[in-house]
């Protein structure tokens, strides 16, 4: 088990190395291996309609991906056969004819199963079994194979090319992996001009089409956690679909620190009453709230909680921490309200972001079952972490900058903070105890390609990224994107 956790974050295997561990993807086979790629031929790509449709528009990408990498799509005598636990009749048949081990994947948040299995079900000889203990487990055990078969996450956001291989075979084994940070995401923030002006150019607006884009992009790198757009955007607002697609695809939707109750900032512009003051105007914000709890249904969603003043600015000179805690309390009410369900059991987050710390610092306390989102100081060193052995139901977390706008002097456009330092403050926060909730400000996404690889591979898996595997990440990271010819010079 530890060495698969080890692997979890390899790439396809070069020359020399170990093509004999379990699921490792390579161009020679080993006894038992199954060909994925042979000379044209490809696995077939095989679930079950009644899983998830976030599973099966996901097999389908890797039936594409299939295809990309043999230079064409003839189907071979083999499969891939994927499906969640409980919900695909195709896999919960086949684990059980065959008496495949799930330990580790049945009941595991986002866990998965990779394994070769003999005569599967009739007329199949031989398959690769992708097994998810939930919607995003399989999903992610889809990407993962795609992965590994060469495929970069980015090969549509940063053009890569997806290498074209006579032959690509998958060694036999038992593979389990699952994350050890909840909910891993990133926040598209300071989008204006360059990511704003592109996705009105190329898509109208902030539509479903766009975030399509973006959701494919977060499950490829291993996340599950967005903070959509919010420069003058509202992501429910300006299309209905955005938060369905959201939904089907498995993502999971948040709100900045300053947006509480599923609400973008500009949405009190546009449709609120009255100045954005709990003092002056409680009613109509707790009716601008409902709205939003209610917009969300059963959407699965984490709910910023609190308060900021207008603009991303304080909400008052020093620390009203009464008035905040009524505020809170009456946000978890209509939670409660509109769900039907006791507050604790919708996903929720309190930003310690800039002065809210001071809030805390000086006593202020939420729910045990709230999560507290620690922040850096906008330059990629976090403030403050959980004291030692410090536990809460909610569970702690960070809010992480690659991008920021604001005083003292903005960043946008470039990136400016080495992996080394993100890594050394995300493995304190993780040995410390934040391991709920991991969000970083990416900006325009498009110049942040490789910390954002390398802040969603550390999420996913923070106890098997040790330094060395931090020394070795620019090479890989770069063969992934560029090829193995110039990869060590590269990183």
């Amino acid at each position: 088990a530890a060495l698969c956790a080890l692997l979890s974050f390899a790439l396809p295997a070069a020359a020399g190395e170990d093509c004999a561990q379990p699921a490792r993807v390579c161009a020679d086979a080993v006894p038992g291996a199954l060909a994925l790629v042979d000379h044209g031929r490809v696995a077939r790509v095989l679930v079950d309609d009644a899983d998830f449709p976030g599973v099966v528009r996901a097999a389908r990408d890797v039936e594409g991906d299939l295809a990309k990498v043999a230079g064409g799509a003839k189907p071979g005598n083999v499969a891939i056969i994927a499906g969640t636990l409980g919900r695909s009749p195709r896999i919960d048949r086949i684990v059980a004819k065959k008496g495949l081990d799930t330990r580790g994947v049945t009941g595991t948040w986002e866990g998965y199963l990779l394994q070769v299995v003999e005569r599967p079900e009739p007329g199949i000889d031989r398959a690769l079994i992708v097994a998810g203990a939930d919607k995003r487990g399989t999903i992610f055990g889809l990407y993962e194979l795609s992965r590994r078969l060469g495929v970069s996450p980015w090969t549509w956001w940063a053009d890569v090319p997806v290498p074209t291989r006579q032959a690509r075979f998958i060694a036999p084994g038992r593979y389990v992996d699952a994350p050890q940070v909840r909910y891993r995401g990133i926040f598209l923030n300071d989008e204006d001009p360059a990511l704003g002006g592109w996705m009105k150019a190329t898509y109208g607006g902030p539509n479903h089409q766009f975030y399509e884009r973006v959701f494919e992009l977060v499950l490829r790198l291993k996340g599950n956690y967005l903070w959509p757009a919010m420069w003058g955007r509202a992501f429910a607002d300006d299309d209905p679909r955005n938060p369905e697609l959201a939904d089907e695809y498995g993502i999971v939707i948040g709100t900045s620190h300053h947006e509480p109750m599923v609400r973008a900032h500009v949405e009190w512009e546009r449709h609120g009453k009255g100045p954005w003051d709990y003092t002056k105007n409680a009613d109509n914000l707790r009716t601008f709230w409902r709205d939003g709890i209610k917009r969300m249904g059963s959407h699965e969603s984490v709910v910023t909680l609190g308060m900021r003043g207008d603009g991303d600015e304080p909400m008052t000179q020093g620390t009203a921490i009464e008035l905040l805690q009524n505020i809170v309390a009456d946000q978890r009410n209509i939670i409660k309200d509109l769900t039907g369900k006791p507050p604790q059991q919708t996903p929720q987050v309190w930003a310690l972001y800039k002065e809210v710390q001071d809030y805390f610092d000086d006593g202020m306390k939420v729910p045990d079952d709230v999560t507290l989102l620690f922040a850096d100081d906008n330059w990629g060193n976090i403030r403050r972490l959980p004291k030692p052995g410090e536990t809460r139901g909610g569970g702690f977390g960070v809010y992480y900058h690659f991008d920021y706008v604001g005083g003292p002097r903005n960043y946008k456009w470039l990136n400016t903070t080495q992996i080394e330092r993100t890594w050394e403050q995300m493995h304190l926060a993780y040995e410390y105890g934040a391991r709920q909730l991991w969000i970083v400000n990416v900006g325009d996404l498009k110049p942040m390609e490789f910390p954002i690889s390398f802040f969603l591979d550390q999420a996913w898996k923070p106890e098997a990224s040790g330094l060395d595997r931090l020394e070795r990440y620019p090479a890989q990271w770069a063969a992934e994107q560029f090829g193995a010819q110039h990869a060590q010079e590269i990183g």
